[in-house]
């Protein structure tokens, strides 16, 4: 059953689910001879958001396929086939960003209302982003423009994983590899087998279901139970975030719970 409570349209809240976690399924619609029209792939993306947090631009996307993906097959066939789309694919496509930490909630965990009145069913917790756009296909190596954006492509990803994602920034945490470490004609080699994708995002929103509805005591229920299972890395941090008000400043590394489930005010 659909709920409009979750629903979450603060763009500073949905980059920062896409950036946490950059590893989008790319959805592509094209009609082909030769290959599936519906075709998805799992990629990492880049967000560019320009400076500052203008909300009015919601920024673009930059990823990667390997050529050979059918995926690739049907773009570039799509494109060599109709030179006046200036390698920009003529349907919308769709990127779904997940948190990784979801999980179902048994109505035990509502342990407030479940005993008074016992109206309570199950659910599953949450958060998505889905994106929307028009992508642009570097498939022609031979050309500057794919060129420079692949190679600007490739360091990006990597500064990206190495620091957001691994937390490698130095001192303690030194980079244990970056790009340069390998021979330049190894890196050229493996970009001939790839081809970019650059997504002009036209809009953008985002599921954010954390039973955010209910009562500060089911929400406790909920909390404690997710750590009862297991699930989480940050029992201290979630105890902390469990009053009703927004938490401003959470620490990196802190878990969905604590970042957006007392974040969220009743009623998103």
């Amino acid at each position: 059953m659909f709920k409009i409570i979750g629903i979450m349209t603060v763009i500073i809240v949905l980059r920062k689910l896409i950036q946490d976690n950059p590893l989008g399924l790319l959805t592509t619609a094209i009609p082909s001879p030769n290959h599936p029209f519906l075709q998805s792939s799992h990629i990492p993306f880049v967000l560019d958001i320009g400076y500052g947090e203008d909300e009015t631009n919601l920024g673009k996307l930059r990823g990667h396929l390997a050529r050979v993906n059918p995926q690739s097959k049907v773009m570039i066939e799509n494109l060599t086939e109709n030179p006046h789309l200036n390698n920009v694919i003529e349907q919308d496509v769709i990127v779904i960003f997940n948190s990784p930490i979801q999980h179902y909630v048994t109505p035990k965990l509502y342990t407030e209302t479940k005993p008074t009145t016992g109206k309570v069913v199950p659910t599953w917790n949450y958060a998505a982003v889905q994106v929307y756009g028009r992508a642009r296909i570097f498939h022609d190596t031979k050309t500057d423009e794919a060129g420079r954006f692949l190679s600007k492509k490739i360091l990006d990803l990597s500064r990206h994983a190495k620091n957001k994602v691994m937390g490698f920034t130095g001192g303690d945490n030194p980079i244990d590899w970056k790009v340069s470490d390998a021979p330049d004609k190894f890196i050229e080699l493996l970009k001939k087998s790839i081809i970019g994708i650059e997504i002009e995002i036209t809009s953008m929103g985002g599921k954010f279901m954390m039973s955010q509805e209910m009562g500060m005591g089911d929400r406790q229920g909920v909390i404690n139970g997710v750590f009862q299972a297991g699930i989480g890395d940050c029992k201290g941090d979630v105890q902390d975030g469990a009053g009703p008000k927004r938490s401003e400043g959470s620490k990196e590394g802190e878990c969905l719970i604590k970042r957006y489930h007392d974040r969220l005010e009743p009623g998103l």
